[in-house]
């Protein structure tokens, strides 16, 4: 009886104290797993004892902006990104105060801030010839953590003023999983914690300012989270578009103000040159358009090229209304008189059908009579003696300035406007344009 007394007593023994020795085990081992070597710390986050969030401060070295898109509306950029937090967990004894280094084989096995940036597109973290990742632990427990990282993404621009804009872009950072609750991310330094290369340069931008700064953001599921931002204002180099944009569209503007010089007989002139210079802006304005985001509103080179597109569409028009006007003169003046041309059997609305130049009759005959003045004068310089040069001189003065009167008389009045008018309000439309977007 007295046996089976014990043999119970020590089953009851073992079974309630076997397993809160085998807990206690446990926890010693886990314990010793998270304290007794770095090699060997626990990825756990840092649990502070007031419950308060865990601070990490940031500084970032800009190294470079590689590129920017307006037509995917993003910007690329090169930096180290520096994390600054202390985990007691990684302290370590050291006599001469001495820091500890590691590569990236040590990430996995600690815990890190988790810093992603948002609207990003594409990142990734430098690799060659090894992963730039820097790890420094102080004997204190505070640890540096560096990495040399591009970033693709997404930058909100605003075009109406293009190619005369000011774009503001901005990189922001921001933890994934803990909100600020958990962790408090801040510039290290304040405003100083920005740094940039000192030439860096772009190709269409001046770099006019880098600034930090921080704020909150707010998630419905998850609650408020610290975050920072890297602003850079950009403003564009306007000369690039100045000469392969603007000059050429004034070029074709004042191309198409030849026309009101040419005579208004010449109609396959005057309408192949209108027809070169609208098709020429066509190009100019296709060009252009190709290269930028299709955006719902107007921009600024949009602006300066339709209103130069319409400039030589008009210049057009001017002359089919030159065109029209002269055929219904010149029938009015064949009804009054009831002439014919004598040079030809039909009459000069048939002739112009044939050649596509208008014919005035007395003007074909002062060309006539020119022509058969210059014949005769041809044979009698044969027979006679050759004249001096002087008396040449005049003779070719005479003759060109006969031929000028020719042509100012078949000028028309709109002609004659058109050449005053169409320069003088494209110079104010000019004077406008750059005094409201410049």
């Amino acid at each position: 009886m007295i046996l089976a007394f014990q043999l119970v007593s020590f089953t009851y023994i073992w079974i309630t104290l076997i397993p809160n020795v085998c807990a206690a085990s446990h926890i010693t081992m886990t314990h010793q797993r998270c304290s007794s070597s770095m090699k060997q710390t626990c990825i756990l986050p840092i649990l502070l004892s007031e419950g308060s969030p865990v601070p990490v401060g940031v500084d970032v070295h800009v190294e470079s902006i590689d590129s920017i898109s307006e037509t995917n509306m993003d910007f690329t950029m090169t930096f180290y990104l520096r994390h600054y937090w202390k985990d007691e967990r990684l302290s370590f004894p050291s006599t001469a105060n001495k820091s500890m280094t590691f590569d990236h084989r040590l990430i996995r096995k600690i815990w890190v801030p988790d810093i992603f940036f948002v609207h990003s597109k594409r990142s990734f973290i430098h690799d060659t010839t090894m992963e730039n990742i820097m790890l420094r632990v102080h004997p204190d427990g505070n640890v540096l953590l560096s990495l040399r990282i591009t970033v693709s993404a997404m930058c909100f621009m605003d075009f109406s003023r293009f190619p005369l804009d000011t774009q503001n872009c901005s990189l922001e950072l921001e933890s994934y999983a803990y909100n600020e609750d958990d962790l408090m991310l801040y510039w290290k330094h304040g405003n100083k914690s920005l740094n940039t290369e000192e030439h860096m340069s772009l190709s269409q931008f001046f770099i006019e300012d880098f600034s930090a700064s921080s704020g909150l953001a707010f998630y419905s599921s998850t609650g408020w989270y610290n975050r920072l931002f890297i602003n850079f204002v950009l403003r564009r180099h306007i000369f690039f578009f100045v000469l392969q944009t603007y000059f050429p569209a004034i070029l074709m503007v004042m191309l198409s103000w030849v026309s009101f010089w040419i005579d208004r007989r010449a109609v396959p002139a005057r309408v192949s040159l209108g027809i070169t210079t609208v098709l020429t802006m066509s190009t100019i304005i296709t060009a252009m358009s190709t290269s930028m985001p299709q955006v719902s509103y107007l921009k600024a080179v949009d602006v300066y090229l339709w209103v130069s597109s319409f400039f030589v569409f008009l210049s057009v028009i001017e002359y089919a209304a030159v065109n029209y006007l002269t055929t219904v003169e010149e029938r009015k003046q064949l009804k009054k008189t009831g002439k014919i041309s004598r040079m030809y059997n039909i009459d000069a609305v048939q002739a112009m059908a044939f050649d596509g130049c208008y014919h005035d009759s007395e003007i074909d005959m002062d060309q006539t009579s020119l022509s058969l003045n210059s014949e005769d004068f041809m044979r009698r310089k044969s027979i006679h003696s050759p004249s001096t040069d002087s008396s040449r001189i005049k003779r070719r003065k005479s003759l060109g300035g006969h031929v000028g009167r020719i042509i100012l008389e078949n000028n028309h009045v709109i002609d004659t406007y058109s050449r005053i008018l169409f320069p003088i309000v494209y110079i104010l439309f000019n004077l406008f344009y750059w005094g409201v977007y410049v």
